[in-house]
């Protein structure tokens, strides 16, 4: 792969990755809510939910669902479904205040594959991501060199920008944590984040292939 080449890669994919979604979204919240090391692997799941779709996208999976409607739209109606419920979790949560530090680790300890979870089916039900990936492999895929080479270039490429960006959202989202969760905040922060995830699900179910 030509030096060129990687880099015009590095260029579309910083945009890519900088742009707040869904993602971004749900790892500053739980940065907020639950404390930056929550975040962290909110942050990791989606990110392994991303790259599982850059696998499929590289080895041409992603044609199946980008071109299937019936598939695409099982992808996308559960993407939508799990942001308005976290939308909706949010919106009808009673919870005046947090208090991160009161908490100390118990919560990273017992609900870390929550944290976990919630990035990956946030990941993972976005079928934009899959046909972006579908449409962008080709324009930098050389067909002389590695196919291999080229993936672990392309998936290590894209796992430090697409992490460096989560975590930063995050730190952002925890620095902020103390004025955005005194007393009577916590209700203002819930709506409007829960209305964000619900607004998000409803884009995602009228978005067509």
């Amino acid at each position: 792969m030509e030096f060129q080449t990687w880099l015009l890669y590095v260029i579309a994919v910083f945009v890519l990755t900088a742009s707040p979604g869904p993602s971004v979204l749900l790892c500053m919240t739980k940065a907020v809510t639950a404390g930056f090391n929550a975040s962290l692997y909110t942050a990791l799941g989606s990110l392994i939910a991303i790259l599982g779709i850059m696998t499929l996208s590289f080895t041409g999976l992603g044609i199946v669902v980008s071109s299937s409607e019936f598939v695409f739209n099982i992808v996308k109606w559960v993407g939508a479904g799990y942001l308005i419920y976290l939308g909706y979790k949010a919106l009808t949560s009673s919870t005046d205040s947090y208090d991160i530090k009161a908490k100390g680790n118990e919560p990273l300890n017992r609900a870390r594959w929550s944290f976990f979870r919630s990035g990956f089916l946030v990941g993972a039900s976005n079928p934009k991501a899959i046909v972006f990936f579908t449409a962008l492999f080709p324009q930098f895929i050389s067909p002389n060199d590695s196919l291999m080479m080229q993936y672990l270039v392309f998936c290590s490429t894209f796992a430090v920008l697409e992490l460096g960006w989560l975590v930063f959202y995050a730190y952002l989202g925890s620095r902020s944590s103390r004025w955005i969760l005194r007393k009577g905040r916590a209700k203002i922060f819930n709506r409007l984040t829960g209305s964000t995830f619900i607004g998000a699900g409803i884009l995602l179910s009228v978005s067509e292939r």
